[in-house]
């Protein structure tokens, strides 16, 4: 009668899980020991006591010699076990220094670095958490066409709250303001100052140190300044109850303290003043319009209000509704979309015009997000690598383990064990170097970054790193030396140096693509940003230095004008509503010649004077710019191309046409060649320039060299016209490049990181080249004696290396190509992602690379063959 056999399904398990073992050695065993237990127990637990021993592995030759009960013992690991390996793994690590100091090296570095990017990115995921009602907080957005922004009119607040159930509470908030404070003899010029309704504090969950919340922003006539403000101001003092002059007209008490505004907030301000008072002097606020976007508007909506995407779009839909029928009764027919923002979404999820300044970019935090499981990958390959290169050594202490009756979970979990050491030694070594660097860091990414060990949540964060790390990186070795054949291991029949090659070989190949990519992201982002630096904008941004016109000036332009005249430094001047950095004014009420349908899109508008072509370097297509000789231009206008093809003309007929603006009717007199007065983020858009009838900002083109004495004559200037005001300026150049500021950010943290994954590569890479030369040392001294060259011998060594970074220069180039290609969709001018970014990035890895292995294979290749021939 034959004897029961497993089902196929455990057969196909064992040959799986045991892929170095012939049948002949496990097989037929574990079948004599199913028969035994199905005669015992049944075919049931027979079955689960098969499926056991595959996943465990106890030798069969070993196993037939336990009794029942050894076996059932023997599965469990007890203490005296686990100090045992803990041990062995220990003097493992003291007594093989150099695999040790290399697999902690690159464990430490890689495990720093995700650390670093992880608190990078867990700042950036915070922002706006902390407020109390913050999951039903929501921003009030808009989208005209293809012009979204983050302003609203003054009126909607209250409106929609009385109309729509949903909303709770409104609170608005102004545009920021740059004020003039003053208090004793203490003067500075703020610019974090904001208009707020009276609930703001209600809203959200600023803390108020001293003061009444309920009643603080009641009072038209103070105000809420910050912590950090009052120390500046009042030093120590108590600043409470005191008085701040304001654009040296009007007196504030300061009602409340705030805390400092936390730096993972989008509002950031140092004063609040009740928008009561800007009421007394605000057309918007005293009429409740519809129609003016001016104005942050924040709604806290009702807890059974569906927040979720497709509720707030429902919500969006029927506030745009509401919007379009009071338009209509007023007799506007706009169509203006609008959106809900959750308060939480703000900072990441904001490619808003008109928004406030400092938001992140989502696509940033998955991109870094990724980078850092990357550089983690990186070193957990290391790690497998170097292990599994080394297996040939440990081939033996298997043998002998099994055959004592070491069962293969055993050993599996005594070599994860040992990796579990070496990941947690590096975690400490890796926040020595994160406290080391974080300075470094935070200046580099502009973020306030820390690292407690007395948070809890931050020490379970950093336990699991290294556990996950340990179990990642020592799963395949473990895996793989538990799985000797103990019988060929200890005849000396089993080779296992080129066993697992293909794997490690892969490992290698993923470890350059990963360096690869981040090289040429790095490439591209460079490319990118010197693309932006010396694209033409349109006008000559250099040697343009400002002045805001700030107090007293602003009844004094002629007088401001006449010195700026004679003064030589300051002659070639011009006076403009707004800087073209971050053109903010725009309308839809306008009306041309030939227009078929209402006007649907937000056009920009410029006050300029008529200076303005000739300092800026700009170019007229056709017709002219504003003259002081023709007193009507004051009712004229000047287009761009972009408008001049928005309105249907042409160079030819666009001159003359009627054009009213704002219900003002005027004649377009000249075409502007196209210029940047926003972020190459965005398209070309329309723009109307009007004569300058009101001020904004001062612009010198200074001479070559004169700069400095621009400057001092600019600031005597100032203080002869406006001398209770401090004298302030900057440089336009400066401030193009400030708008592309976490891009620079992106590229030098892209830079850094690609730096150290190539780094972590080729610490592996050495101890890999190091294995390789001393398995062919023999080979080596044999070639050497028949006359082979040092030259042949490092070609020889290195040639098999070349092979894996070519390999992984073509399977990182579609990877990178695809990643860059995503990244550069957000603007609107791009740079072109050319062949030699790609062979310059795998050139770098591929040297770096060669030079790591060279350094082993000269070694090896200059080796006295005597030595290495020896014993033969």
């Amino acid at each position: 009668m034959n004897a029961p056999q497993p089902p196929r399904w455990a057969k196909i398990l064992l040959r799986w899980l045991h892929p170095h073992n012939t049948l002949e050695e496990v097989e037929g065993d574990l079948d004599e020991l199913y028969a035994y237990w199905v005669l015992r127990s049944g075919k049931t637990q027979a079955i689960l006591r098969y499926v056991l021993n595959v996943v465990s592995v106890l030798p069969p030759f070993v196993r037939r010699r336990q009794s029942k009960t050894n076996y059932e013992q023997s599965f469990f690991l007890n203490p005296a076990m686990l100090k045992n390996y803990f041990k062995i793994a220990w003097r493992n690590i003291i007594r093989q220094k150099a695999y040790s100091i290399l697999n902690i090296a690159g464990l430490s570095i890689g495990m720093a670095c995700s650390i670093l990017i992880l608190l990078w990115v867990q700042n950036e995921l915070s922002y706006d958490r902390f407020h109390a009602h913050a999951n039903r907080l929501v921003r009030l957005t808009c989208a005209a066409g293809d012009f979204k922004a983050a302003v609203s009119p003054a009126g909607m607040a209250g409106g929609l709250r009385a109309q729509m159930p949903q909303i709770e509470t409104a609170v608005r908030v102004s545009k920021p303001v740059t004020n003039l404070m003053e208090a004793g003899d203490k003067k500075f010029q703020e610019k974090r100052v904001f208009f707020a309704d009276s609930n703001f504090l209600q809203v959200f969950s600023f803390p108020l140190l001293k003061g009444n919340a309920a009643t603080a922003l009641k009072d038209p006539g103070a105000l809420l300044i910050t912590e950090e403000m009052a120390k500046k101001y009042y030093g120590n003092g108590e600043a409470l109850g005191q008085i701040i002059r304001i654009n040296n007209k009007e007196n504030f008490t300061i009602a409340g303290i705030l805390a400092n505004a936390p730096a993972n907030s989008h509002l950031q301000f140092d004063f609040i003043i009740p928008m009561a008072t800007l009421a007394k002097t605000d057309w918007d606020l005293q009429n409740d319009v519809w129609g003016n976007f001016n104005f942050y508007t924040y709604f806290r909506l009702t807890e059974n209000t569906d927040i979720t995407p497709s509720g707030l779009q429902k919500l969006g839909v029927q506030i745009s509704k509401i919007h379009f029928a009071h338009g209509k009764d007023s007799g506007q027919t706009l169509k203006v979309d609008f959106q809900l923002q959750p308060l939480q979404d703000i900072h990441l999820h904001s490619n808003l015009q008109i928004d406030l300044p400092g938001h992140g970019n989502v696509q940033y935090v998955n991109i870094f997000f990724v980078v850092a499981l990357f550089i983690l990958a990186v070193a957990c390959i290391n790690f497998m690598n170097l292990a599994t290169a080394r297996s040939e050594r440990r081939s033996k202490e298997v043998g002998l383990r099994k055959v004592v009756g070491a069962g293969r979970y055993q050993l599996i979990i005594q070599f994860l064990g040992e990796s579990l050491i070496f990941s947690f030694l590096s975690l400490f070594i890796a926040i020595g170097i994160v406290f080391i660097i974080l300075p470094v860091f935070k200046n580099l990414t502009g973020k306030e970054l820390g690292i407690h060990l007395t948070d809890g949540k931050l020490l379970v964060s950093l336990a699991g790193i290294a556990i996950l790390t340990g179990l990642i990186a020592g799963s395949y070795p473990a895996l793989f030396l538990s799985g000797f054949a103990p019988v060929k291991v200890l005849k000396g029949k089993m080779r296992v140096a080129g066993g697992n090659l293909l794997f490690r070989n892969g490992l290698v190949v993923t470890q350059f693509v990963v360096a690869i990519v981040l090289l040429v992201g790095t490439a591209v982002v460079y490319k990118q940003l010197n693309f932006i630096k010396n694209r033409n904008l349109g006008f000559d941004k250099s040697s343009l230095l400002y002045m805001p016109m700030t107090g007293d000036i602003w009844a004094k332009q002629q007088a401001l004008k006449t010195t700026l005249a004679q003064n030589p430094m300051t002659e070639n001047f011009s006076i403009i509503s707004d800087l073209p950095t971050a053109l903010i004014s725009g309308s839809t009420d306008v009306v041309w010649d030939g227009q078929t349908a209402n006007n649907q899109i937000v056009i920009p508008s410029l006050n300029v004077d008529e200076n303005f072509t000739s300092v800026f370097k700009t170019k007229i297509l056709a017709g002219r710019s504003f003259s002081s000789e023709f007193k009507s231009d004051s009712a004229n206008y000047v287009i761009n191309e972009k408008a001049m093809q928005i309105m249907g003309m042409n160079i030819q007929n666009a001159v003359g046409k009627n054009l009213t603006m704002s219900d003002e009717k005027g004649t377009i007199i000249g075409v502007v060649k196209d210029f940047h007065f926003k972020s190459l983020q965005y398209a070309m858009e329309p723009l109307i320039l009007r004569l300058n009838k009101w001020g904004g900002v001062v612009v010198v083109r200074t001479k070559p060299g004169s700069t400095e004495a621009a400057i001092s004559e600019l600031g005597k200037i100032s203080q002869q016209l406006n001398p209770a005001y401090p004298f302030t300026y900057g440089f336009l150049d400066k401030d193009l490049d400030n708008l592309y500021q976490s891009e620079k950010q992106m590229g030098s943290i892209f830079n850094l990181f690609a730096g150290l994954a190539i780094f972590i590569s080729c610490l592996g890479l050495y101890g890999l080249s190091a294995f390789m030369a001393e398995q062919r040392k023999k080979e080596i001294g044999v070639r050497k004696v028949l006359g082979a060259t040092v030259t042949g011998v490092v070609a020889l060594l290195s040639q098999d290396f070349l092979k894996l970074i070519l390999i992984a220069i073509v399977v990182a180039s579609p990877i990178a190509w695809y990643a860059m290609d995503s990244w550069l969709q957000d603007f609107a001018y791009q740079t072109t992602m050319d062949w030699w970014v790609f062979v310059l990035a795998g050139l770098i890895a591929a040297s770096i690379a060669l030079l790591t292995v060279s350094f082993q294979s000269i070694k090896a290749a200059l080796m006295n063959p005597v030595k290495s021939l020896r014993s033969e």
